[in-house]
């Protein structure tokens, strides 16, 4: 048999030695395999909670197909690839040995673990498999052409290389598409001229944050959303339930830091204080001021979203016209208990032996295990809620707002910040919500020096409302309003959108906007 000639790629252009590491075959392999190890370490270097952006996702895959193509052409067999996906997470995993966050943690036994799983790693196979797949393909090819390999040299790549690179350019396409917020509609139904939707990015303590900012007209007063969580993202809720408010207001909703659009700054976790989340949210008050020649704004908080605005109040009341609480919390550590103890009470008068046992076996808050517990724990509200029928407005809102669970199919988050959206409710609430048990506003926040109005829901659970009543009744302030709606419970400013709307409109404004 006549011996193979390696051919260059290009005439006059070869490569000295690769046809003898390509015939040594076990040499080969090992190289291919470090090869891929390596990769799967740089990749962790850049994005080692998986990928968190669009960019660090583009590169993920380039360096998929870049070892591809390198270990294709050292090793002879397409069925490599299996051992080289493995060792290229096990490269992965290594690099990732310290990552601070409960996303990464193999928590299968809860839904919210298995979850974070599929979105952490299981998201980042999706994205390297296919361009891997044909890195390999397009190496293998290349030995064959090249000579370096024994089977008979190819002219070109077999139809399912070109499928496979087709599904993999596909992929880059979905991951690199940009997010998008729809433009403020008129009554007319068209695009109103001169408004604002627009998603932007703010650098906040260091770290770029996303702000989708919806106003009819620039010039109207702003109102700063506090999401709650800590974690949890709005930014699609918020744009269809509080639409209406985008005719009388500039409305401004934060993805705060480490949660959804805002997920990658969560790192360094070191950053990730309640310091740092009030110091974030003055630097976000005073842009909107700036930018919109406001001396002062509206800040509303949704459950955590009142914990944060309560304490960025109590730092600068000159930034705030007022403070608008909805979900209102006071103490996490009391509410948690006080919930512990009324599940235990329900399980006990209903004979529910295994959910007495669940909850017992937990411990009382607060729990070891955040935020396994808590989303065990949250799993049966509705069970010490007292039943009632929102607004006809909110329900249909929701039902023909086509975004999905939490959002994740609305425009404003592109293909990675969809998967964000759970990671950073899972990572933000396991790294926040332990800062917050020392919180007890009855003894922290006695006095405001901005008006104060509390959205009260009638069927709001127990262990925060009452806490909420005894708060409000304490507070002193320039003035304050508890103002009470009998078919809401938690998250009255999205339940009652529209008499929020009113209420702003017909009384806080003209009570209190001074510029």
């Amino acid at each position: 048999m006549a011996r193979l000639e390696p051919t260059p790629l290009v005439p006059g252009l070869s490569f000295p030695g690769t046809a003898s590491l390509v015939a040594n075959r076990r040499l080969a392999v090992a190289v291919a395999l470090g090869i891929a190890v390596a990769a799967g370490l740089l990749t962790s270097f850049v994005a080692q909670r998986g990928p968190t952006t669009a960019a660090n996702a583009l590169f993920v895959m380039a360096v998929g197909l870049l070892h591809g193509v390198a270990s294709g052409a050292l090793v002879r067999s397409r069925w490599s690839l299996v051992v080289l996906i493995v060792a290229y997470f096990v490269g992965i995993e290594a690099g990732r040995l310290n990552v601070v966050g409960a996303a990464l943690d193999l928590r299968l036994d809860n839904p919210y673990g298995l979850i974070a799983f599929v979105l952490t790693r299981g998201v980042h196979a999706v994205l390297v498999l296919p361009p891997l797949a044909f890195g390999l393909l397009v190496g293998h090819a290349v030995a064959r052409r090249a000579g370096w390999s024994p089977s008979r040299p190819g002219r070109r790549l077999p139809v399912g290389s070109a499928m496979v690179g087709v599904i993999a350019a596909a992929l880059a396409v979905l991951v690199a598409w940009p997010a998008s917020t729809p433009p403020v509609m008129g009554r007319d139904g068209r695009p109103v001229p001169g408004g604002i939707a627009e998603m932007a990015t703010v650098r906040l303590g260091g770290a770029d944050q996303t702000v989708m900012i919806r106003a009819a007209d620039p010039d109207k007063p702003v109102l700063l959303y506090l999401s709650g969580g800590p974690g949890q993202s709005d930014l699609a809720y918020a744009r269809v339930l509080l639409e209406p408010l985008t005719a009388d207001f500039v409305v401004a909703v934060w993805d705060q830091r480490g949660s959804g659009r805002s997920y990658a700054a969560l790192d360094p976790t070191s950053s990730l204080t309640l310091e740092q989340a009030i110091t974030d949210t003055v630097e976000l008050s005073e842009y909107l001021r700036n930018r919109f020649s406001e001396q002062k704004i509206y800040v509303l908080g949704e459950s955590w979203g009142t914990t944060l605005g309560v304490l960025a109040v109590q730092d600068r009341p000159d930034l705030f016209h007022a403070y608008i609480g909805s979900g209102q919390m006071v103490s996490q550590r009391e509410t948690d208990r006080i919930i512990w103890r009324d599940l235990l009470a329900y399980a006990d008068r209903t004979g529910n032996g295994d959910l007495y046992d669940q909850v017992l076996t937990l411990g009382e808050p607060p729990y070891r295990d955040t935020p396994w517990a808590n989303s065990v724990v949250m799993g049966y509200y509705p069970l010490i809620e007292t039943p009632y029928t929102p607004p006809a407005a909110y329900v249909d809102r929701g039902n023909a707002s086509g975004v999905g669970p939490y959002g994740v199919l609305a425009s404003e988050y592109a293909f990675i910040d969809k998967m964000n959206v759970i990671r950073g409710l899972v990572d933000m609430f396991s790294l926040m919500y332990p800062q917050l048990q020392g919180i007890d506003f009855r003894t922290d926040v006695t006095a405001l020096e901005v008006p104060v109005y509390v959205l009260d829901g009638a069927h709001e659970l127990v262990g925060r409302r009452d806490l909420a009543h005894e708060w409000f009744e304490g507070l002193s302030a320039p003035h304050k309003e508890l103002v009470t709606y009998e078919n809401a419970g938690h998250s009255v400013v999205f339940e009652e959108a529209d008499a929020f709307h009113r209420l702003m409109t017909e009384s806080i404004v003209p009570a209190t906007y001074r510029n």
